[in-house]
């Protein structure tokens, strides 16, 4: 909503509105670094990071990706579209690469415990990592789908965003109930119990709290896009449980093992 535009009926006009966007792409990122920080940030540092190369690629694409997303909502807040849109392009090429990069990664995650104990865990496991890329990808789509329907595109690149949060949540989680080692990750150690594989992503979802208030205050109720993408993101986040227990799921695992991995 452009803050010099009139509010809807009841609602309360903000000044600063333009800059909400900034400020919650800005809080993705600090999320997803600090949560990456203890098992990919340190341990490079240290000399302990114990994970294949593609997997570091993966990580710099993530990366990018927040760094892209503040730069893409500061050109948007500072009216600067033009720069905005050729900018687009770089965003569809790197999420483009990061979906089939997350993807060779939650296979390798499988690849790694096949023929062990811990091989159907970790087929349950990989329904995680590959909800939340396809996810992205999804809402991402819908975003360029509504590239010149501004309030929808905008909304639709937030969710995306938090859509991609889940693991790096995940990771404080694993520092502190796991005690793995230096150099550890989740994937290289035993999958945790089922339940708590899909904790993170609820945790992730309080995030949109925060642009439902604030279209509350700006337009007196929350944008369809938040119902329409932000229902879509929870529907696919309650049945993972369910779908990673059936033949279907495995039948995935094996194509994307084949595939992909």
């Amino acid at each position: 909503m452009n803050p010099t535009m009139p509010a809807a009926a009841g609602a309360r006009p903000l000044g600063w509105g333009r800059w909400f966007y900034v400020s919650m792409a800005v809080v993705c990122a600090l999320v997803a670094w600090i949560g990456f920080s203890f098992t990919f940030w340190a341990p490079i540092a240290r000399g302990t990071f114990n994970s294949p190369p593609v997997v570091g690629v993966h990580a710099a694409l993530f990366f990018a990706w927040t760094i892209l997303f503040i730069v893409q909502t500061t050109l948007a807040a500072r009216h600067r579209i033009d720069v905005h849109r050729a900018l687009g392009l770089v965003g569809i090429s790197l999420a483009t690469a990061m979906l089939f990069l997350g993807l060779m990664v939650a296979t390798g995650n499988v690849k790694h415990w096949l023929g062990t104990p811990s091989e159907g865990a970790a087929r349950v496991q990989a329904i995680v990592p590959v909800a939340a890329i396809t996810t992205f990808a999804g809402l991402f789509g819908a975003a360029i789908a509504n590239i010149r329907r501004p309030e929808w595109h905008k909304r639709f690149m937030l969710l995306a965003t938090i859509a991609l949060l889940p693991p790096a949540v995940a990771r404080y989680l694993f520092v502190a109930f796991a005690h793995a080692p230096p150099g550890m990750r989740p994937g290289l150690t035993p999958p945790p119990a089922t339940g708590v594989l899909f904790v993170p992503a609820f945790i992730a979802d309080l995030l949109v709290i925060a642009p439902l208030v604030f279209d509350w205050r700006t337009r007196a109720r929350p944008h369809p896009a938040y119902l329409w993408g932000g229902g879509a993101m929870l529907i696919v986040q309650l049945l993972r449980a369910p779908i990673s227990a059936t033949p279907a799921w495995r039948w995935i695992t094996d194509w994307l093992l084949k595939f992909i991995g």
